[in-house]
């Protein structure tokens, strides 16, 4: 299945990154080894433990937001033989509900414009549904992605949440239609775990072969930003607050990496934490951190013996960035931007590895 056509827009989203990570991953454990024990520490969509679990790795991905949770417990967690059968058996049932104007339909669609009011009503159908039928957590996981991924294919966005379009979307007149996630058999390392702790606390309690780390770079809220999607996976129905019609609990829920003063140290702290016996660390250069500083930190490890490698390539920015700058009101109110990142990933190891041959990136380019 296309990597594309399964995961919803997301401004981390490492697609382009797929091959340098995995293959960083195996040479970090010493050559073109296909087992062992990952911890993704923060795990977004997903998109890095689902291409290392399909690698063989058995892996554990962690975050702190419940949709990136249960994006996890899908994509990681549950294994194909377990679910997929009664997820095919959901998908055809639910794909049937007319359904009638909720809580989505009245925060998402009416007060705010993600989704059109007839999308809508299905997705409340849809999400009561669901939450009536008690489903074991992992088959759960599946249909909540499943109806995520649906929500996502018809919105009216440009991938984040902060704001929606003035006007609608063509895709967004499309109906909304589930369909199985691509979950796979397991790893033949063994069953991946889907966690949602604080990221120390995951650290703290799992030792593995390689810790991959992809923290948030910059002031921007994860929560914030597809708060939406932590609505609809938790169901909580909360209170909103401004015209992107964002959970109250946004203005609380921020985590150190979005403060440029605390950043440094909270990384130094996890990469303390760590059980690990290599890490790779991925950041761009538009983070709070600069590229020497995230060496010096690496440096430090293993009592300072630690060795460093560091791939850098440059890609094209996520699509809000090659169009514009919309307010809350989806009216263009600024040009279009820097259309090229460098990202960096970086290997660290108790020893030294060799990177030549690393695939290369899709060379970046303007839109």
């Amino acid at each position: 299945m296309d990597e594309r056509s399964r995961v919803i827009k997301y401004i981390g989203s490492k697609r382009v990154l797929l091959r340098v990570i995995v293959d960083a991953v195996r040479r970090s454990l010493g050559g073109a080894a296909r087992h062992g024990t990952v911890l993704d520490a923060f795990s977004g969509t997903s998109r890095v433990g689902h291409a290392l679990k399909r690698e063989g790795f058995r892996v554990i991905a962690n975050d702190h937001n419940a949709y990136a949770a249960a994006l996890a417990r899908c994509y990681v967690q549950a294994d194909a033989a377990d679910v997929l059968e009664d997820a095919g058996m959901l998908v055809r049932e639910f794909n049937a509900l007319s359904g009638e104007p909720g809580y989505f339909t009245n925060v998402f669609c009416e007060r705010a414009r993600y989704v059109q009011p007839f999308n809508g009503a299905r997705i409340d159908a849809i999400r009561e549904e669901i939450a009536k039928k008690g489903l074991e957590p992992e088959l759960e996981a599946v249909m909540l992605v499943s109806l995520m991924e649906a929500a996502d294919r018809v919105d009216s966005t440009t991938g984040l949440q902060m704001a929606y379009l003035k006007g609608w979307s063509p895709r967004s007149f499309n109906d909304l239609e589930l369909r199985v996630p691509d979950v796979l058999e397991r790893a033949r390392s063994g069953k991946g775990v889907a966690l949602q702790f604080d990221v120390l606390d995951a650290a703290r309690r799992h030792e593995v072969d390689v810790a991959y780390i992809d923290p948030p770079y910059n002031q921007h809220s994860y929560l914030g930003n597809y708060h939406v999607w932590e609505s609809l996976v938790t169901w909580d129905k909360p209170e909103v607050y401004g015209v992107a019609c964002k959970r109250v609990d946004v203005k609380e829920r921020r985590t150190v990496y979005n403060s440029r003063p605390r950043c440094a140290a909270a990384l130094r702290e996890l990469l303390g934490a760590l059980r690990a016996s290599a890490v790779v660390l991925s950041f761009n250069d538009e983070g709070f951190l600069s590229h020497d500083e995230i060496e010096g930190m690496l440096s430090e490890l293993w009592r300072g013996a630690a060795h460093v490698a560091t791939i850098q390539n440059g890609f094209r920015r996520y699509v809000g960035a090659r169009i514009g700058i919309y307010n809350p009101q989806g009216e263009r109110v600024g040009q279009v931007g820097k259309l090229t990142n460098t990202e960096f990933v970086y290997v660290a190891t108790p020893r030294p590895i060799a990177l030549e041959g690393v695939p290369e990136l899709m060379p970046a380019r303007s839109a």
